[in-house]
């Protein structure tokens, strides 16, 4: 490994060691969240690119480095920013931190992932080869797998680039619009299994098996192909 993958992934394992030692899970709480609701939105109104830009930076760095609080901040795009551009900052910051893991985990720790989660990640590895973008919009749309996994899972195969950074973005839109949606809404929330409903989440499996269909079609019409050539 050379000088430039060492000094990179030190940082990645300083910033996280700082976000434990530091305990700033406290400030990503739907409490803390509803007791600085004002003043966030204040500064907003002083300080707009700087919130903007602030928010985003802390979301990518939330999503590429796997810590707590996606949830969290996705509320916060809400409340302070309304549910369309809400939307729009916390898909794109999530994005754009999903693509950095992505690029880490085919870059720089191909070996160290599959000596982890190599068995966990098989069976979605084989699938996003072979079907790509159709099987990465269910993944995304369907919370069947943890976010980080399905980083690492895409960066370990042969998926091209724009094809994972497309399939995340427009993956996760519905979700993302759900739970900004409600932190626009702030006050009614007193939980957090208040927003992801059974309703809610079968929307999201519904809408992942309309994007797996053209990749079942594909699927049913090899396995027809490969009868009839054995019945020849």
């Amino acid at each position: 490994m050379n000088r430039q993958k060492i000094i990179l992934i030190l940082i990645a394992l300083i910033l996280v060691a700082l976000f434990f030692w530091l305990d700033l899970g406290r400030f990503l709480t739907l409490e803390s969240l509803k007791a600085n609701r004002q003043l966030l939105l204040q500064y907003y109104a002083d300080h707009r690119l700087l919130t903007v830009a602030a928010f985003m930076a802390i979301y990518i760095i939330q999503t590429a480095l796997a810590l707590p609080g996606a949830v969290i901040l996705s509320l916060s795009a809400g409340a302070i920013f309304g549910p369309l551009m809400g939307t729009l900052y916390a898909v794109s910051a999530a994005s754009v931190g999903a693509t950095i893991s992505f690029l880490v985990t085919r870059y720089l720790l191909r070996d160290a992932v599959l000596a982890k989660f190599g068995n966990k990640l098989e069976g979605i590895n084989k699938e996003l080869e072979e079907r790509g973008i159709n099987y990465l919009l269910f993944l995304r749309l369907v919370p069947l797998f943890p976010f980080f996994l399905i980083n690492l899972a895409a960066g370990l195969t042969r998926l091209p680039l724009r094809t994972f950074v497309l399939g995340t973005f427009f993956g996760i839109i519905p979700g993302g619009f759900v739970f900004v949606n409600a932190g626009a809404s702030l006050a009614s929330i007193n939980r957090l299994g208040d927003i992801a409903s059974p309703r809610v989440l079968g929307s999201f499996a519904l809408l992942g098996l309309f994007a797996l269909i053209p990749a079942l079609y594909a699927k049913l019409k090899a396995a027809r192909k490969n009868i009839y050539c054995r019945t020849e």
